[in-house]
């Protein structure tokens, strides 16, 4: 119904005749230019197979058309449109009984292939049992594959739609259209989820279908994805009876917009569960593909050419963040939403740069100072810097926030385990040992925030987003008396490295700063936040500290590698004693895997509960994957992200653990490696 809806848009909005709707105006071109394009009258509209003929009912009623639905005969009396349509998992599912609670003949997809006879005597081949839990709909074009979530959950499934990018008009395979296809699917569900829901019975009875719900974040996904899928290859026969198509046709592998969900499926109302997956499903993403909002999605597609084009920018110059003038920094309370009646961010005029056609302000690699009175909105622009990391949907008031993808937000962590790293950049010596081998159990809050930056910087982060608040202030800071008063103290403060750090090592820092004015001596570039406006005060400042003799001694020089290789030994998703895995993600922030209770709390650029559960399997992955002594674990997690990207997210999810979620969001590598850092069991070598 394409040509209708221009139709609809061509007209003014207090139009009384819809006369473009009965002249059904029409230009039709010969593809292969044998004559020129002809301009002709249609008013029969097609939805498919299916004609819609529109005509005036009188001259006096131009708002009450006549339409003739024109359906072929062909269409009416065909077995296959009649009965293909999800045939045989209609099958699968009528010869259950109504209390069941396995749904096994689903899941199994059992069906007898007969081979038609290629052979000059008429002899065909026996027919063969197969197990295919994938089903189509619409005569073969689109089809959705039934997994079985966990061996707990049988009643709620893991459905995957394949829909050919060709039948909703999709040419761009990317993550950001992958993205935006979610969002939309998503009002389709909710309409159903209204049907279903009943607050007086919990979702087992009512039904309920279930579908990742993303931030503001653009992320790599299990839930919507582009994947090649076969093609349907044979008949439906009677029952759960295939016949193979045997008649020359090649039909190779279409690329196909996958997007995944679960169904509840209502406890002892079959019939129901039949209408939910072979009904209401189905007609949702019909709606889905019929509606497809493409002005939507060029709009999602433009945006997402200008962040690669920022972030491009980023790379080959001397700026670490980009803040887009016109951002909504604020977050509504309680949620990640962009707070209304916001001060829009504005650059500093002396800062302001332009890229792509786009001004805002070009924060530069070195040491940057933010600081503000309490309430300023300092901390809101650190937080707004650090999701920068990732790319933002339209909307979000942080989509043309960009930073450095290799950025690490870092705090004090205490209580957290340190294994075999080198702290001595910044604690000289401890009574319990040598702290370029640093081992403990219990971190303090400064051989936390010291072990944080070390690994932060072995694992390759350029930049370093560090709040004043959320810092052990003795390793911060340690002004001029104190250094007087206190002769044997072993923390070299990061004030005395922060200049190093970026002399030697090339990381940049921003810090937001609210109690201490050591670090207006070491910044480059000193900026004031007062009532969610920007100031440049680097001048200021710099005077500040010549008037009250405010200076920092750089300390000499040091060693920031790491040489550490993880051992295999406890490195296992099997707890000691047992002879089954164990993994489970808590929402309390802990992810348990064989004898490990790992708190990932402290891993700030975990924006997403899909991107925790992602690292759980993770893990496991290059646990039980693992076949060396002595692991070179970098290594091990490029080849795991190089998987991936070759097979996609779900490669590594197993449905074996009961606790395990199934949608997964992609996370980045440095969160992978800050995870294996926080383990307690494993150990190292030098």
């Amino acid at each position: 119904m394409k040509r209708l809806k221009n139709k609809f848009l061509q007209m003014d909005l207090n139009t009384a005749t819809y006369q473009e709707m009965y002249n059904g105006s029409i230009v039709i071109i010969d593809p292969e230019a044998k004559w020129a394009p002809i301009c002709t009258q249609d008013p029969t509209y097609y939805k498919g197979e299916i004609g819609f003929t529109v005509t005036g009912t009188h001259k006096l009623a131009q708002d009450k058309p006549t339409v003739t639905v024109v359906i072929p005969r062909d269409y009416i009396l065909s077995d296959k449109r009649r009965s293909d349509i999800l045939k045989r998992l209609k099958c699968y599912l009528r010869g259950m009984e109504e209390n069941t609670s396995t749904y096994k003949e689903m899941y199994d997809g059992k069906a007898i292939c007969i081979t038609p006879s290629t052979a000059w005597d008429g002899h065909a081949p026996e027919p063969e049992e197969i197990r295919d839990n994938t089903y189509w709909h619409e005569d073969g074009i689109s089809s959705f594959t039934v997994e079985e979530s966990n061996k707990l959950s049988k009643d709620i499934p893991t459905v995957t739609w394949q829909i050919p990018c060709e039948k909703i008009g999709i040419s761009k395979i990317t993550d950001t259209c992958a993205d935006f296809c979610l969002r939309k699917f998503k009002k389709y569900i909710d309409e159903l989820n209204g049907e279903l829901y009943n607050r007086s019975r919990p979702d087992n009875e009512n039904g309920k279908y279930y579908l990742c719900e993303p931030g503001g974040e653009v992320l790599t996904r299990n839930t919507a994805y582009f994947a090649l899928c076969p093609q349907k290859d044979y008949e439906n026969g009677g029952g759960s009876t295939v016949y193979l198509l045997r008649d020359g046709v090649e039909r190779p592998p279409k690329m196909c917009l996958c997007i995944r969900l679960q169904v509840q499926l209502p406890k002892k109302r079959l019939k129901k569960a039949m209408t939910m997956l072979c009904k209401d499903l189905p007609d949702a993403v019909d709606r889905f593909v019929a509606n497809f909002d493409f002005d939507g999605l060029d709009k999602a597609l433009e945006l997402s050419y200008k962040q690669e084009i920022i972030r491009e920018y980023l790379k080959k110059s001397d700026y670490c963040a980009f803040i887009a003038n016109g951002s909504i920094l604020p977050r509504k309370k309680g949620t990640d939403l962009p707070l209304e009646c916001a001060v829009p961010f504005m650059s500093v005029k002396e800062d302001e740069i332009e890229i792509c056609g786009i001004k805002g302000m070009g924060i530069k690699r070195g040491i940057t100072v933010i600081t503000g009175g309490g309430y300023s909105g300092k901390s809101t622009l650190l937080d707004a810097i650090s999701s920068g990391i990732y790319n933002h949907v339209l909307g979000d008031g942080r989509e043309l926030c960009i930073t450095d993808e290799s950025a690490v937000t870092i705090s004090a962590e205490d209580g957290r385990s340190v294994k075999r790293v080198n702290i001595s950049p910044f604690i000289k010596w401890l009574p319990s040992g040598d702290t370029a081998d640093f081992s403990t159990e219990h971190a303090s809050g400064s051989t936390s925030q010291a072990a944080n930056i070390m690994e932060a910087i072995d694992s390759g982060s350029g930049l370093l987003l560090i709040d004043e608040d959320k810092s052990a202030t003795n390793f911060m800071i340690r002004d001029k008396m104190m250094k007087e008063l206190i002769q044997k103290e072993p923390i070299t403060p990061f004030t005395d490295r922060v200049h190093e750090l970026y002399k030697s090592e090339g990381v940049s820092t921003i810090l937001v700063i609210g109690g201490s004015g050591e670090y207006l001596s070491v910044a480059d570039k000193i900026y004031m936040m007062e009532d969610y406006a920007i100031y440049d005060v680097t001048d200021r400042a710099k005077s500040v500290c010549v008037n009250n003799r405010v200076e920092n001694e750089d300390a000499p020089f040091t060693d920031w590698n790491q040489s550490r290789f993880l051992l295999s030994e406890k490195f296992t998703s099997y707890p000691s004693g047992r002879g089954s895995e164990r993994l489970e993600v808590s929402d309390m922030g802990f992810i348990i895997i064989g004898d490990e209770r790992i708190d990932v709390r402290g891993l700030h650029n975990i924006v997403s509960s899909g991107q925790l559960d992602a690292l759980g399997f993770m893990l496991r992955y290059l646990e039980i994957s693992n076949i060396d002594n002595i692991i070179n674990i970098k290594e091990r997690i490029d080849e795991l992200y190089d998987r991936i990207k070759r097979e996609g997210l779900d490669c590594i999810y197993s449905s074996f653990f009961t606790s395990g979620r199934r949608f997964l969001d992609l996370p980045r590598k440095t969160e992978l490696i800050a995870l294996i850092n926080r383990m307690r069991h494993i150990s190292f070598a030098k």
